[in-house]
């Protein structure tokens, strides 16, 4: 439970304003950063950008239209695509529609390269559009830029907590395991693999304490990314293919659909035992193994929280 405890600790700095926590120590951070500055240029950056997927999906559906919102960066964005329709947030909205039996209207505040601070300032732009449902993806490039990680964490703690006071359900897509990128080279894969993934354990952790749902992301890359590099990788090999996105958001797709009231009961499976409840910092710790995992708040015996914690829930819903 080595795992649990240091996402306990990181999550808990995160909440609590601890400071001197770090994964790494300074001469490893520089050496992250200077192989990541090296990674990026391999890379590249283009100021092309997909088609705005903003829109109602499901147009010709009856009913009042679902009001969907897309936060997080380049992952969220759909960076690398040339349609709207193969980006993430229109692969959400498309398939929410179908499931939701009615219109589901679109708008995507995320932004290629954003960190997890820059959540508050696409919340602000988001917040006119009245969303009843969000989704979030951000974490990676709080790892390659070097930034600081428990400061990460609250930031999207705070996020989630802004959008839960707006009425707004969240779901968030936790940090991807970066140790399957294959333009960074070692040791920098072997660290971005270690933070990656101790990141999407606290982000999970804190989501959870803030009302929301998250899904992990980690294994969903290490595994499939891994073994399918040139088919879900895009050609920059670090962005994914419209494969790859779609992969994401069919990982995602049902907990959005959860959250939004709309997704029928009868079609969950629990991959853990039905009932059973953890910490949730031993939750996040087993999710983080599991694609598509979903952390969420439950109760035993009419408590929310037990001597370790808040309790949670895992459950993969059937894609």
């Amino acid at each position: 439970m080595a795992r649990a405890r240091a996402a306990r600790r990181l999550a808990t700095a995160a909440l609590f304003g601890g400071g001197g926590l770090g994964v790494l120590g300074g001469g490893a951070v520089g050496l992250l950063k200077l192989q990541a500055g090296r990674a990026r240029r391999q890379i590249g950056v283009t100021d092309e950008r997909p088609p705005s997927p903003d829109g109602v999906y499901g147009a010709e559906l009856p009913g009042e239209s679902l009001r969907f919102v897309m936060l997080g960066d380049s992952a969220a964005v759909g960076y690398g695509m040339t349609r709207a329709e193969d980006t993430p947030p229109a692969l959400v909205g498309a398939g929410l529609s179908q499931i939701a039996g009615r219109p589901v209207e679109v708008t995507s505040r995320a932004v290629v390269g954003a960190v997890s601070a820059d959540l508050a300032g696409q919340i602000e732009l988001a917040l006119p559009a009245m969303p009843q449902v969000a989704a979030i993806v951000i974490g990676a490039n709080d790892v390659t830029h070097g930034k600081n990680v428990s400061g990460a964490v609250a930031a999207l703690g705070e996020a989630v907590e802004t959008l839960r006071e707006h009425g707004c359900e969240v779901v968030v897509g936790t940090c991807p395991d970066l140790g399957t990128v294959r333009p960074l080279a070692q040791p920098l894969r072997l660290l971005a693999r270690r933070i990656s993934r101790r990141l999407a354990a606290a982000q999970m952790i804190t989501v959870v304490e803030a009302g929301g749902r998250a899904v992990s992301l980690s294994d969903l890359l290490q595994r499939d990314f891994w073994t399918a590099p040139t088919e879900l990788f895009g050609e920059d090999r670090f962005h994914p293919s419209a494969t790859g996105y779609a992969s994401m958001v069919a990982a995602m797709l049902p907990s959005v659909a959860v959250a939004a009231g709309v997704w029928d009961e009868d079609e969950e499976s629990a991959a853990f035992p039905e009932g059973v409840a953890l910490p949730v910092s031993f939750a996040a710790a087993e999710a983080v193994d599991t694609a598509g995992t979903e952390v969420s708040r439950t109760e035993v015996g009419g408590a929310e929280r037990g001597p370790r914690g808040r309790w949670a829930a895992l459950r993969v819903v059937r894609r």
